[in-house]
């Protein structure tokens, strides 16, 4: 008797389900908090010379302020204009809130300082991901979910401490270690606990709401704690909650059996039995455990496929490529629409709060168009529509005044994280699905590293709005356009039978039009089996 079989009876939709759900939301709030306090600390107001910096011991002189960095001052006894960089400022502060930037000044000549410091978080995303990745295979889901969450949480509160560049940078690579992972590790407890029919809807609903809520409502704590140290503390201590976790929560079972503990798994099914309140029968678990030790005593290799056979072969290479470059594209592509909120002409707490509102309808069309257009139709879509919507906000930024279209701006900037939040979404299933079984969890997780790579230079990108406002959306606009493209010449996985090993995925989608999209065709252009058992054979050779 599987596992499958066993969790069927001790229920896989009941009460430890629901309390599953609830603590996956509850990190959800974690991880949003987490995320994008990089965002809510480094909002900068605007700002002018501080008047009494630039007077001389005679008094008020003849001063021009040339911009917000430099001013101008007439020198009587040479009788000349000298130019003087400014050396404080005055900052227009949003309810007085108190951010990185205008605490230490981190402006003009210092405004790199900012956009170093945060790309370390990214460094750390992917030192994070392969090491936490790594640990939840050694010692289990439940604990690496745990050490990961806690390890963040310590790195932002040690970032409220720093008042230097290099000591805000090793804060932030710490707090980076749990991006990922502090995620997905909760994602895969609850997955395979909950009944397969429900993982869809329930997932996806738990996401969209209750990451819609940590970010709806972290501007306003930010604002109400007034200051970006008393707010990362605010996002790190609720993280002490995940210690609670093992009182609530069973290790995974399927982990378990991988590490051939069946006695351990047996346990923790009877223990989830108990909890939803079924009787089983004891010999059901003793089923269980000879099920799996006699499999595990038939059991033959009957692949050696690794990652790096994905690149052996040309249409499995091309895949793969693909899929990396469309990964750094969606990430970075996701951090910039979702912290670009300056100079909009409307208050960056107010904007990113209600634009976070975009996370429930941008779930909501995952749920119900993703089956109807294909994987490949949301991905492409998604990203042509996110280009299309951030190019256009660039030429407003750069053609209007901010004051008097605020909310036109706004309305292009909650569109722009709508597009990018589908985007993102809809890429990681559709990578899933692609890459074969037999290394989808290796390729998916050097997908993810990448993408977090290449996230590094997003608060680069974000930077050039320095000297021209409308150059992040031109800039991620492009790499939107030339992301939807790359999708076309993907396969559709939509009701079709996964690839299980590299030869079936060489051969997958072979004969497919790249304009081939399932809503528009009443039958596929080439049934999966037409690939001929010689072909595979022969691929499988080459691999």
């Amino acid at each position: 008797m599987d596992f499958e079989s066993v969790l069927d009876k001790c229920g896989s939709f009941s009460r430890y389900q629901f309390v599953l759900l609830v603590l996956y939301g509850y990190t959800n709030i974690l991880s949003s908090f987490h995320y994008f306090s990089q965002t809510i600390i480094s909002f900068t107001p605007p700002h002018s010379c501080m008047p009494d910096k630039v007077l001389d011991s005679h008094g008020p002189t003849n001063i021009t302020y040339s911009d917000r960095c430099s001013y101008t001052k007439w020198n009587s006894e040479e009788s000349r204009n000298e130019q003087f960089k400014c050396e404080s400022w005055k900052f227009e502060r949003e309810s007085n809130y108190e951010s990185i930037t205008t605490e230490l000044e981190w402006v003009c000549d210092d405004a790199y300082k900012l956009a170093v410091g945060q790309s370390f978080f990214f460094i750390g995303s992917v030192l994070g991901t392969i090491f936490f990745g790594y640990l939840a295979d050694r010692i289990g889901r439940l604990k690496a979910c745990m050490l990961t969450t806690l390890t963040g949480a310590l790195g932002d509160f040690i970032t409220s401490f720093v008042n230097s560049l290099p000591f805000f940078s090793a804060g932030r690579f710490m707090s980076g270690l749990s991006t990922d992972t502090q995620y997905i590790l909760m994602y895969i407890l609850v997955f395979e606990y909950l009944s397969p029919k429900h993982r869809t809807l329930g997932l996806n609903i738990v996401l969209a709401v209750f990451y819609c809520v940590g970010l709806v409502i972290s501007p306003w704590v930010a604002i109400w704690v007034g200051t970006w140290r008393n707010y990362l503390w605010a996002a790190s201590l609720p993280a002490l909650g995940v210690l609670c976790y093992p009182c609530l929560l069973f290790e995974s079972a399927e982990w378990l059996l991988t590490k051939r503990q069946f006695d351990k798994a047996a346990e923790c099914l009877r223990r989830i039995a108990k909890f939803n309140r079924r009787q089983v029968d004891e010999n059901v678990f003793v089923e269980f455990i000879k099920y799996y030790h006699e499999k595990i005593n038939m059991e033959q290799k009957t692949t050696n496929d690794t990652f790096m056979g994905m690149l052996r072969t040309p249409r499995l290479r091309k895949f793969t490529i693909i899929l990396l470059i469309k990964s750094m594209i969606i990430t970075m592509a996701f951090d910039i629409l979702s912290r670009n909120m300056e100079g909009m002409g409307t208050s960056p707490f107010l904007l990113f709060s209600y634009t976070s509102f975009t996370y429930l309808p941008a779930g909501l069309t995952i749920i119900l168009f993703q089956n109807y257009i294909g994987r490949k139709g949301m991905a492409c879509v998604s990203l042509f529509v996110g280009a299309v919507i951030t190019a256009v906000t660039g030429f407003l930024i750069a053609n209007l005044d901010p004051t008097e279209h605020s909310l036109l701006l706004a309305l292009m900037v909650g569109l722009g994280r709508y597009g990018g939040v589908v985007a993102y979404d809809a890429e990681a299933q559709y990578a899933a699905e692609i890459i074969p079984t037999s290394v989808r969890g290796r390729g998916m997780s050097n997908i993810h590293v990448v993408g977090y790579a290449f996230g590094f230079f997003s608060s680069y990108i974000i930077f050039l709005g320095t000297f021209y406002k409308p150059l992040p959306s031109i800039f991620i606009s492009l790499l939107m356009f030339i992301g939807s493209a790359l999708c076309l010449t993907l396969p559709e996985t939509v009701k079709r039978k996964l690839p299980q090993t590299l030869a079936e995925g060489e051969t997958f989608g072979v004969g497919e039009k790249w304009y081939y999209f399932p809503c528009f065709s009443q039958k596929r252009e080439l049934p999966d089996d037409t690939i001929s058992v010689a072909t595979i054979e022969n691929t499988r050779k080459a691999i």
